[in-house]
């Protein structure tokens, strides 16, 4: 039997799935709930690893046009305390690993990369369900279906292919970020932009935080975070934007102007962005026809390895048909045996890593684990 790769999800991990299939003559389609590439922004900086995202990404034959993405510059890092103490500042020296890309603008080399009408997008996917001898139907938002020999779900925290594989569902992990945007940063929030210097800016102290990071254009991309239990963000209305912005920001009452700036001169409508986690360790018995790559396989807390993860798990899953023609089981048996150790082992992380920025010894935690590191990227 010929094999047609059925990949749900046109975010990151699915495209380099997509892709490095491509590079081996195999071909996928790609099914996508947004109309179109344009229908919304898609996130801020992301730093790519040279131990994963970078691999991926030469596995895809993408690696000149990565590098072409590159802002320099953004690997610097500051902490500061909430009075606005600089606490750590490691300018990026330009020796780091894990240089920054704009998401979206990774995703547009991606797409670029593929052949004409891989990606088809408007198509919401609703359920599937298997037909046996590890073929699967998946089902469509508008009515329409299509039958596969090997589904792979990239479809990201609320996968409608893991009921396929696991009864797992994401858990709140008891914070929150709320996203804010201010642009141009330099000319029109000068305080604010020298705070959060050339990269990324952590300000935290238990239980919350403020987080930022320079984009291109000299545009601030925050998240601040905040622990507390989901009933208490419901209570704030998100449809009232300045209310919204003046209750986040009484969490941080106290704190240096050029700090809360980042809240209370936000030039879009904050949004709500709860943490969702599978357990550490998620795994799954091996279903005949059908595996995850991304977030649908190991959602975790953020610790900036989750775009990397998924694109590595699609490159790597990719590679494992390609070796393994005509075999489906073979390759994702392989791939699965690689997968679940490497994301659980990066998932214990991300939890160390949490308790490091929110926990009671923040931000000295995250201070002492950048010294140890050296130059943290």
């Amino acid at each position: 039997m010929s094999t047609h790769v059925t990949i749900v999800g046109a975010g990151l991990g699915g495209l380099t799935l997509a892709r490095v299939l491509h590079v081996h003559g195999i071909p996928a389609t790609v099914y996508e709930a947004e109309p179109s590439a344009a229908a919304r922004t898609q996130g801020g900086m992301l730093d790519i690893h040279d131990h994963n995202g970078q691999p991926a990404l030469r596995a895809a034959g993408l690696t000149d046009q990565f590098r072409a993405l590159v802002l320099e510059g953004r690997e610097a890092t500051r902490i500061l305390a909430p009075d606005g103490t600089v606490l750590l500042d490691e300018p990026d020296d330009g020796t780091g690993g894990r240089p920054e890309v704009q998401r979206g603008e990774l995703r547009r080399v991606l797409l670029a990369s593929l052949p004409a009408g891989t990606v088809r997008w408007g198509h919401k996917v609703s359920g599937a369900r298997a037909l046996g001898e590890g073929r699967h139907e998946v089902t469509f938002a508008d009515g329409g279906t299509v039958v596969t020999n090997l589904l792979v779900g990239a479809d990201g925290a609320w996968s409608r292919v893991r009921p396929l594989l696991s009864d797992a569902v994401p858990e709140y992990v008891g914070t929150s970020y709320v996203e804010t945007y201010l642009y141009d940063g330099d000319a029109r929030h000068p305080a604010a932009a020298k705070a959060v210097g050339g990269g990324a800016l952590f300000a935290l102290a238990p239980g919350k935080g403020i987080q930022a990071h320079r984009e291109s254009e000299g545009n601030l991309h925050t998240y601040v975070a905040l622990r507390k239990p989901r009933e208490w963000f419901d209570a704030v209305d998100f449809t009232d934007a300045a209310a919204a912005t003046a209750r986040i920001a009484e969490e941080f009452d106290g704190w240096a102007p050029e700090l809360t700036a980042l809240i209370t001169d936000g030039e879009t409508a904050p949004v709500l962005r709860p943490l969702n986690t599978l357990p550490t360790g998620h795994r799954w018995d091996r279903v005949a026809g059908v595996t995850l790559i991304g977030d649908a396989a190991h959602l975790m807390i953020p610790s900036g390895e989750g775009a990397n993860l998924a694109m590595y798990d699609g490159a790597e899953l990719g590679e494992a048909i390609a070796a393994h023609p005509g075999d489906v089981e073979a390759a994702l048996t392989s791939y699965e045996q690689a997968m679940f150790p490497r994301s659980g082992a990066e998932a214990a992380v991300a939890v160390d890593l949490y308790e490091l920025m929110y926990g009671d010894r923040a931000p000295q935690g995250l201070i002492d684990m950048f010294t140890a590191q050296g130059q943290p990227g």
